[in-house]
């Protein structure tokens, strides 16, 4: 006959009285717990030091630090879901001491100290060069669409701003006329001033329904007079640059070819695309979203919710979202910078990363890594004359042509900036060089995806969305400590 073990739900058992002894030794809520004690949290020690302490005592800010790391790392975000797990999981029971915070207490502190958590990426990026996970010889950078925190059913476009302002002004209208002849019947029956009449909820909900409406429309406005302007000091200076080609003296043939060679100048310093017939890029199209009277189109969109998000392409189609940068090192993934822009487009970004890398590591990469959404002539330019050396795809290939006979060596120093680019893509040393940005780069961001299961921001603005990504960077990068130092997370 088969015997089982008993089984009693209402057995009596005494845990272990030690927190260290409720999970295995190697377990990362230890090594987060061992990584947050030697943090820097000054900053929000700070923050709390002009409090009035007489009231019920605090939680402690390592241990906050420590619920929280360990939540971006595992996949829990909501500060309701952390509370939860403060009861019903071993590791954050471990974390927090055995103690329970609120929910709204939890909320309270991410939001307080949100941008002292993001700086914990610096903190947690320095241990990893320590540990010799940073090597900076090939670095990645790429950007995913990141969903904000905010409906894109909750947009609304400049025409229909328009639309529905006439709208509710003539609702309004007509309540308003509706209600004078209330007042009016009322009074015949009452006697004048002896009833008052009360507004309408109706009409309350409409008259905010239109302030808003009327300060988004003013703000996209404001936003279309600021980028024309942009624009034409961009153009001013394309016009400059490009007037500087031209010859002084040339007959009528010398004169055309300066003429061609000054326009292509022109459209590369505008880090516009030659080639005949192509589409224009997500850059130029952001760009045709003003008029040239400054006015804003009627496609131009704004959010109510999170008005700094912006209408972007995701992987299922269009979301309200932000643009998460990050720059990916080759030996281990470590994320070496990362930032945050409510632009879709990332031509303008390579720069900033480059900067951002130096800060943090005060070093530069070897070798720059980006697919064609980061082509920009000026800014590769600028890029390489830090001493990086910099391959951008040209544009989207699902397989690249096979490379030109005999191209080996540095590139010709009369060639374009895009010749140039595309003799260094077709030399085997730099085809080589660019076939690992996809397996470098692209990885991460499905690790955090999937691994830590971040898809959606919580915070709302630009400034506070930074913050965020730097945490789950950092919580990346954390992860990356714990499992490729088994010796530290002894």
């Amino acid at each position: 006959m088969r015997t089982y073990l008993p089984w009693d739900h209402s057995q009596t058992y005494l845990l272990p009285p030690s927190l260290t002894e409720w999970l295995p030794s190697d377990h990362l809520a230890y090594f987060v717990l061992d990584v947050v004690k030697g943090l820097d949290l000054r900053g929000i020690l700070s923050a709390d030091r002009g409090k009035d302490a007489r009231g019920q005592k605090a939680y402690q800010p390592a241990m906050m630090v420590a619920v929280l790391v360990y939540g971006y790392c595992t996949g829990v975000f909501s500060s309701r879901r952390l509370e939860q797990a403060t009861y019903v999981d071993v590791a954050f029971r471990v974390l927090s001491g055995n103690q329970q915070p609120h929910f709204t207490t939890i909320n309270e502190f991410r939001r307080v100290h949100r941008e002292a958590l993001g700086g914990l990426f610096l903190q947690v990026l320095k241990l990893c060069r320590s540990a010799g996970l940073v090597k900076l010889g090939q670095v990645a950078v790429d950007g995913t669409k990141m969903q904000a925190n905010a409906s894109k059913h909750k947009a609304m476009s400049h025409v229909r701003m328009q639309a529905e302002e006439e709208r509710l002004r003539a609702e309004i209208e007509g309540l308003l006329k509706s209600a004078d002849e209330i007042d009016e019947r009322e009074d015949a029956l009452y006697g004048k001033g002896q009833r008052e009449f009360e507004l309408p909820e109706e009409l309350k909900n409409r008259e905010t329904r239109l302030k808003k409406i009327r300060e988004a429309k003013a703000a996209l406005e404001q936003e279309a007079r600021e980028q024309r302007a942009n624009e034409l000091r961009k153009q001013a200076k394309v016009r400059e640059a490009a007037a500087q080609t031209l010859p002084k003296k040339r007959d009528a043939k010398g004169q055309a070819t300066a003429a061609k060679k000054a326009r292509d100048k022109a459209r590369e310093l505008d880090g516009l695309d030659e080639t005949p017939g192509r589409a224009p890029d997500e850059l130029q199209k952001r760009t045709m979203e003003v008029q040239t009277d400054g006015k804003p189109k009627p496609t131009s969109q704004r959010n109510f919710t999170d008005p700094e998000s912006s209408i972007m392409p995701g992987r299922h189609g269009f979301i309200q979202a932000y643009n998460c940068q990050a720059a990916v090192d080759a030996a281990h993934q470590i994320i070496v910078a990362a930032d945050v822009t409510n632009q879709s487009v990332d031509n303008a970004h390579l720069g900033p990363l480059t900067e951002q890398i130096q800060c943090n590591t005060s070093a530069l990469p070897a070798v720059m890594l980006a697919d064609s959404g980061y082509w920009n002539p000026s800014v590769v330019a600028e890029v390489r004359a830090r001493g990086v050396e910099v391959l951008v795809a040209l544009k989207r290939e699902r397989h690249r042509a096979p490379s030109t006979e005999g191209v080996t060596g540095p590139p010709p120093a009369e060639l374009g900036d895009r010749d140039r680019m595309r003799w260094m893509l077709d030399t085997a040393e730099g085809r080589a060089l660019y076939s690992r940005r996809k397996a470098v780069v692209e990885p991460v961001f499905g690790q955090i995806r999937v691994g830590q299961r971040f898809n959606r921001l919580s915070f709302r603005g630009l400034r506070a969305v930074s913050s965020e990504w730097k945490l789950v960077a950092a919580c990346h990068n954390l992860l990356k400590l714990f499992r490729l130092t088994p010796a530290m997370a002894s």
